[in-house]
């Protein structure tokens, strides 16, 4: 059996690297950043025309005696800004995404950039969007104490294991208690108020880690999370199979990562089914808020229509340029967004929580100017993501946004 490729783009260059998979193809495949944002290098790549700050790279202290360490050893790292003012007791701590690894090849490939080591990380980085420090373009958390952990376990922060004969630490979770003991030294554990993000992988890790961070909080901060483009559906693509499902088993079993996942799920579901958020997002007690593209561009290009699942490219067409979609393929997205809604339901109905899922297709919107808050950014009923993810958290009201179906949507920022 072939393995099932999968790929990674960075600064324009398509880097390709193998995860195991059920199905068989013969050609590479050409996918998007698993990550969906920009992998920013210096002041330029961020379109606002406020001056950007720019935040320094902290390396975890004893990381490796504390086995704090990414898939190579060096020791992981996140960026922090101090907040001021009135957000001086406030948290807000970002996790970033990158994707998974599942096997010697594809760790040994993140080995050598910045999802997997230290030594390729960047040593500062822009704070845009919800990191954002200015209040023109982060209303609500534009003062709080910002914090954007940086993601190299190759597992959303659940792993806790090592393969030594491949050299490979899988250290995610002691990655996610270390930075979570450094940032409670560092004044979060008076905080009066808390707020955990993430992005793609790293909005699946953060309704992983939403409960632990609520219980590493004092009982009287007011908590909650959010997971952007976290919402990865157990679907099936083009083909009639599951991809997203085998990756996830290879994910699961190649890091040891069972005993990590919650036990309400596993008393319930396999492993593999307690890594999807649908079977986690109803037993989190914690407010959470859910923000998602309904046809979320990675799932669509790199789960649904991937040439392993469409080997003879009769999607390609589509899935880079959603205007050349004819009649069939734009109901079968239609069909994929109703499944998405529908299991958001039962979650929607619940007070605590919130939700924005456009009908756009896109990945990940809270980290860029463009689609948090600038004049132009994506909006349902007239209410941007940065306003509707303020109301939720503050209680202002209107935190339950499902936009109707495609191409309704006029301010979208679309990827295809």
């Amino acid at each position: 059996m072939k393995k099932l490729l999968w790929s990674l783009t960075l600064f324009g260059v398509i880097l390709i690297f193998p995860v195991n998979g059920v199905m068989e193809y013969d050609k590479m495949e050409k996918f998007t950043d698993f990550n969906g944002t920009n992998v920013y290098q210096t002041e330029n790549n961020v379109k606002s025309k406020a001056k950007v700050t720019m935040v320094g790279l902290t390396l975890i202290k004893n990381a490796a005696l504390r086995s704090a360490v990414c898939l190579d050893g060096s020791p992981a790292g996140y960026h922090f800004h101090r907040g001021s003012g009135s957000g001086a007791k406030n948290w807000l701590v970002h996790l970033e995404g990158g994707g998974w690894c599942s096997d010697t090849e594809s760790c040994e490939y993140s080995k050598r950039t910045s999802h997997g080591s230290s030594k390729h990380m960047e040593k500062k980085i822009p704070f845009t969007g919800i990191l954002s420090d200015k209040a023109s373009e982060n209303p609500d958390f534009y003062n709080w104490n910002r914090v954007k952990v940086r993601y190299c376990d190759g597992g959303s922060f659940m792993g806790d294991n090592e393969n030594k004969d491949a050299k490979l630490q899988f250290r995610g979770k002691r990655i996610w208690t270390s930075v979570m003991s450094d940032l409670l030294s560092n004044g979060m554990e008076h905080a009066k108020q808390g707020l955990l993000s993430g992005c793609s992988a790293g909005g699946l890790a953060a309704i992983f880690q939403c409960e632990d961070f609520k219980s590493s909080l004092m009982s009287s901060t007011r908590v909650k999370c959010l997971s952007d483009a976290g919402f990865f559906v157990d679907a099936t693509d083009v083909s009639g199979d599951r991809s997203l499902r085998q990756l996830y088993t290879d994910v699961i079993e190649f890091q040891s990562i069972t005993n990590n996942l919650p036990n309400d799920c596993l008393n319930r579901l396999n492993p593999t089914s307690c890594f999807f958020p649908q079977n986690l997002i109803n037993q989190v007690k914690t407010p959470l808020f859910i923000l998602n593209a309904a046809y979320d561009s990675w799932q669509i290009q790199e789960s649904l229509t991937s040439k392993s699942a469409d080997p003879t490219g009769s999607w390609a067409d589509c899935t880079f340029n959603i205007a050349k979609c004819n009649e069939t393929q734009i109901m079968f997205f239609q069909e994929f967004r109703i499944h998405m809604v529908n299991l958001l339901g039962g979650f929607k109905e619940q007070r605590k929580n919130g939700v924005f899922l456009n009908s756009c297709f896109s990945h990940c919107q809270t980290e860029s100017h463009d689609t948090w808050y600038s004049k132009n950014s994506p909006s349902v009923k007239n209410k941007r993501i940065a306003v509707a993810v303020g109301d939720w958290f503050f209680e202002r009201g209107g935190a339950k946004i499902i936009d109707c179906a495609y191409p309704c949507d006029k301010t979208c920022r679309n990827l295809i």
